[in-house]
C-alpha cells in the first residue's frame, strides 16, 4: 500500500502516492491534476518533467506502485498465519475490518480505476491487469507450493481475487461486511477441500 506523501519524500515519490491516495478515495475520472498536485506540494511543471505523458503516465505509475502494495499487505497476512487455508480464510475478515475502520471508504484503488478504464483507456486497462495477474500469480504459487496442480492453483487464485473484489464492491454498497464474510468463506471452504485431496 503507498505510504502517504511526507515532506521528506522525493517529488516523483510524493506525486505517486498521491495519486494512488486519490484514486483510492474518488477514482480516476475524478483526480486531476490540479487536485494531484495540491496534495504532493508539487508545482504543475514538475508532474510533466516527472510524467512527460501527463495524468495517463502518473496514474499508470502509481497503480503499478499501489498494486505492489496491496500485493505484500495481502502476502503478509496469508504467510503470517500458521498454515496457507487459515491465512486466506482469515484474509477476508482482514480486509472487512479495514474496510469498516474507513467508513466503507477506503477499498481497492485498483479495481476502482480497472471499473473506469475498462472500455475508455486501453494503456490503463492493461495496468490494472497486470496488477491483477501479479497477485494471481503470487497467490498461485503459493497454492502450487502447497501441492496443488498449476491448473487447480489457477483456479482457486482467481476465484479468491474474484471474491475479494466483488466482497469489495457489495460491502462498500451495502456498508456492511456481510458480502464478504461470505465470500471469505466459501472460498476458503474451497481452499481447504482442494488441500485435503492432495494431503
Amino acid at each position: 500500500m503507498p505510504a502517504p506523501p511526507t515532506a521528506t519524500a522525493n517529488t516523483r515519490d510524493r506525486l505517486v502516492a498521491t495519486t494512488a491516495a486519490l484514486f483510492l478515495h474518488q477514482g480516476f475520472t475524478a483526480t486531476g491534476v490540479g487536485a494531484i498536485t495540491a496534495g504532493s506540494g508539487v508545482p504543475t511543471g514538475s508532474l510533466y518533467h516527472h510524467f512527460p505523458g501527463g495524468k495517463d503516465e502518473l496514474a499508470a505509475e502509481a497503480l503499478r506502485v499501489a498494486g505492489a502494495g496491496y500485493g505484500l499487505l495481502v502476502g503478509a497476512v496469508i504467510d503470517e498465519a500458521p498454515d496457507l487455508a487459515t491465512g486466506i480464510r482469515e484474509s477476508f475478515p482482514a480486509a472487512a475490518a479495514m474496510l469498516e475502520a474507513s467508513g466503507y471508504a477506503d477499498a481497492c484503488p485498483i479495481a476502482t480505476v480497472a471499473l473506469e478504464v475498462a472500455s475508455t483507456n486501453e494503456p490503463l486497462r492493461r495496468v490494472t491487469h497486470e496488477v491483477f495477474e501479479s497477485w494471481a500469480t503470487a497467490l498461485s504459487s503459493r497454492l502450487e507450493g502447497a501441492g496443488l496442480a498449476v491448473d487447480r492453483s489457477r483456479e482457486l487464485a482467481l476465484t479468491y481475487l474474484a471474491a475479494l473484489e466483488g466482497g469489495f464492491l457489495l460491502c462498500r454498497a451495502a456498508r456492511s461486511p456481510e458480502a464478504m464474510l461470505a465470500v471469505g468463506a466459501l472460498v476458503a471452504d474451497a481452499v481447504d477441500a482442494a488441500l485435503a485431496e492432495v494431503r
